[in-house]
């Protein structure tokens, strides 16, 4: 299995495969996302699982809805064993019954979904946040905060916010104001992903105390020109997080073995980054 840190009682691996192309949500294009749907069916969700128990992976991020949540019932009934960290899902209803219906579903911890969190934030909202906060808290599960802007990460430090973990994005889409794609049903395309944010949130993560999973290290797939520029990102960040850090990176192994190769850069990286402290 690849190192392990803490979160919570349990220990998550140093790599955690995210949800995001499972659901379709590519961050580049309609077409991407709709690629996507396409090769992931049920079968190809729980194979692409299995695969990462396989090679060393044991926690995944995924979303609370029931597509979901139909995939992790099957997933578990056919041996699976990945941890799961929930995400709360903006185009639900009732914020309230999603949080209850996730909890019923066995998580390790539940996280309020970025870009509301930041959507919240802008707006002045803090006591909204605070709300939905106490409602993730009163699962018993550990409570986790997402968002895309470093500045949330140091308001929610100051003032002492009941937060576990930070789910930290290294580009900061909230540059602009923008809604999930699972409430419009339309694409994020044209996304502001600009590599000047990265430093800036890898400041933000060092600054904190509590543990850190970064994602979009790749910039969903921006960073993805070669296998050498994917192994460099895994290398940045290893070195730019804590040692009690994690890092969550979405997988499509519809052309080669991502999962394997990412678990490789992964080892590698950690390696790289502990000699050099």
């Amino acid at each position: 299995m690849l190192p392990t840190v803490p979160l919570g009682v349990h220990a998550v691996t140093r790599l955690i495969i995210g949800g995001n192309p499972f659901s379709g949500n590519s961050h580049v294009s309609r077409e991407m996302d709709e690629e996507m749907q396409d090769y992931f069916t049920t079968a190809a969700v729980k194979r692409t699982l299995m695969r990462c128990q396989e090679c060393g992976i044991n926690t995944m991020q995924l979303r609370g809805d029931r597509h979901i949540l139909r995939i992790l019932r099957e997933f578990r009934a056919e041996g699976g064993r990945l941890q799961w960290i929930a995400q709360t899902t903006p185009e639900s209803a009732s914020f309230e019954a999603n949080v209850r219906q996730m909890a019923q579903a066995g998580p390790i911890a539940i996280y309020h979904h970025g870009t509301v969190t930041d959507q919240l934030f802008k707006e002045g909202e803090t006591e909204e946040l605070l709300r939905r906060l106490a409602v993730l808290r009163s699962t018993g599960f550990p409570v986790g905060l997402a968002t895309h802007m470093p500045e949330v990460v140091a308001y929610a430090e100051e003032q002492r916010w009941d937060v576990d973990f930070y789910m930290t994005c290294v580009y900061n889409l909230s540059r602009i104001d923008r809604v999930s794609s699972a409430v419009t049903g339309k694409a994020n395309e044209d996304e502001p992903f600009f590599e000047s944010d990265i430093p800036l949130m890898y400041k933000a993560i060092r600054a904190v105390d509590k543990p850190c999973l970064a994602f979009k290290i790749l910039g969903a797939t921006r960073r993805c020109q070669s296998q050498e520029t994917v192994r460099a990102a895994f290398e940045e960040a290893f070195c730019s997080i804590k040692p009690q850090d994690a890092v969550i990176v979405g997988m499509y192994p519809k052309d080669c073995d991502q999962v394997a190769l990412n678990c490789r850069y992964t080892a590698e990286a950690i390696e790289k980054a502990e000699a050099g402290r």
